[in-house]
């Protein structure tokens, strides 16, 4: 059941979805017992954290190379975090891409190159969600194999 609430945790970013993802794969290889269910948890274990990797990697490196500063970055995140008290379940998102926009229309006073570099963090946002739902699936697929293995 963690798993399924972790999955819909990741389209529904209310909760931290693998986490819990791979917190239910763990309690799963903890009742379970044996070296089966512990060698499938780590491998969930070790999806997840490539997953959580490429999901902050793969979408910064892309913001960077179309110019999109570190800073902005930093910046759009604590945008995102005050974004997700007060708009509850989208906030981050919208708090995120309003501060990449603001910092570009400050930094270079460029509406237009601003919008740009503002759909380009929308890009970034989608694929990090596809990422880290990729890694969701693989979890589940792993933890299903592995409930027939055992």
């Amino acid at each position: 059941m963690l798993i399924i609430v972790g999955i819909v945790g990741i389209v529904v970013p209310v909760i931290p979805g693998l986490l819990v993802a791979v917190l239910g794969v763990l309690l799963w290889a903890y009742e379970t017992g044996g070296s089966t269910a512990w060698t499938v948890f780590g491998i969930c274990l070790a999806i997840y954290i490539v997953g959580v990797a490429t999901q902050f990697l793969v979408p910064g490196k892309r913001l960077r190379q179309q110019g999109v500063k570190t800073s902005t970055l930093l910046l759009a995140v604590l945008l995102g975090i005050v974004g997700m008290f007060v708009i509850p379940i989208v906030g981050f998102f919208v708090g995120f891409v309003l501060g990449i926009f603001l910092v570009e229309q400050s930094r270079s006073r460029d509406r237009a190159q601003a919008w740009a570099r503002t759909k380009h963090a929308l890009k970034a946002i989608a694929m990090s969600m596809g990422i880290e739902l990729c890694a969701g699936l693989l979890i589940a697929a792993t933890w299903v194999i592995g409930v027939i293995a055992t």
